[in-house]
């Protein structure tokens, strides 16, 4: 990954980035940070600010038990839209640590960064003086082999990992430039610690893991099938004149179910949070997941959750699960699927 210089393990996804922008905070000396709408980077009290996730699920706009207090330095702003966050900083930029995202909202669901906007925030946060924390705990080792960043070229200076690089045991770290980690214990002020932060057992599952993973050819076999899972999901939609927006990128994959006023929108329709929320068609969605259970493939109980393809995964489950979309979609309605 670009600009990783320095490891810190901890023990768990949300404690990476946790850490990451306490440690934002500590090198910069500032107070605020700026999050994306209906991203979701762990249960933590300041993040849980229209956080994507169980949330988008449950129809929360926060959680309770969350004081105002705790979120006050949190700024928000919309997915792909970079005049926001400029704006944001043009406001408050003597005051912002970083900020932080998601290189592919897949807490919301599977939304792709539109050209230029995760170059746009490194510009941004270079030019202000703050850092760019990119939360790779969903798609690290899963968009590509050197996560996101590797795959578009984008140099952030914090990146956060969850329990992928376990082999899915847990643990997470959080990584960066030298001049940045220094700021952590023992070498630095900032203090971090955790009881299973490194753990013998999950370091031997990743480096089984990234090391079976690293077999010439391995990565584009998984890439492969998943890409031919996605392009089976939009033809049976399509068939079925059912209007779905299929994403794909290495071995992760999301699939919305629209509304017919996102029909006439320019492709993609689903941008950001409030397009979700306005055009993505949960209802159906549900309808498509039990009658997907009954003929034995098991999908994510809600379309605001990303999936994942594993070696795991054979030819022949791809085309079962194709063949069952088929029959699911050729038959669904707005009230029933048989």
């Amino acid at each position: 990954m670009p600009g990783v210089e320095q490891v810190r393990f901890v023990n768990s996804g949300t404690e990476a980035t946790m850490s990451a922008l306490r440690l934002a905070r500590a090198y910069t000396g500032r107070d605020k940070i700026v999050k994306f709408s209906g991203c979701y980077h762990g249960h933590a009290d300041m993040l849980l600010v229209q956080a994507g996730s169980g949330v988008v699920t449950l129809g929360l706009p926060d959680s309770p038990g969350v004081p105002a207090s705790t979120t006050a330095q949190t700024l928000v702003a919309e997915y792909n839209d970079l005049e926001g966050v400029r704006a944001l900083f043009a406001e408050h930029g003597s005051d912002i640590a970083a900020v932080i995202t998601e290189p592919i909202a897949a807490n919301m669901g599977f939304v792709l960064p539109q050209e230029g906007f995760l170059a746009g925030l490194r510009a941004i946060t270079r030019e202000y003086g703050a850092l760019l924390i990119l939360d790779e705990v969903m798609t690290g080792f899963r968009v590509a082999p050197n996560g996101a960043q590797g795959l578009w070229g984008i140099d952030p200076d914090i990146s956060c990992l969850g329990k992928v690089i376990g082999g899915g045991l847990p643990v997470g770290a959080y990584v960066g430039k030298r001049e940045v980690m220094q700021k952590v214990a023992p070498a630095g002020p900032m203090y971090q610690a955790g009881t299973l932060s490194g753990n013998p057992l999950a370091m031997v599952a990743g480096l089984v893991t990234l090391e079976h993973l690293s077999q010439p050819g391995l990565f584009d076999q998984i890439a492969a099938r998943a890409a031919r899972l996605a392009d089976g999901l939009t033809s049976a939609a399509t068939e079925a004149g059912i209007p779905v927006q299929v994403g794909q990128v290495g071995t992760m994959f999301g699939c919305y179910f629209l509304q017919e006023a996102a029909v006439d929108l320019p492709q993609p329709s689903l941008t950001n949070y409030t397009t979700v929320r306005q055009y993505a068609h949960p209802e159906r969605y549900a309808q498509f997941f039990w009658a997907m259970l009954e003929r034995g493939v098991y999908f994510a109980p809600s379309q605001f959750e990303a999936a994942f393809l594993s070696l795991a995964h054979s030819d022949d489950d791809i085309e079962t699960t194709i063949q069952a979309a088929r029959e699911v979609l050729a038959v669904l309605t707005s009230g029933e699927a048989a």
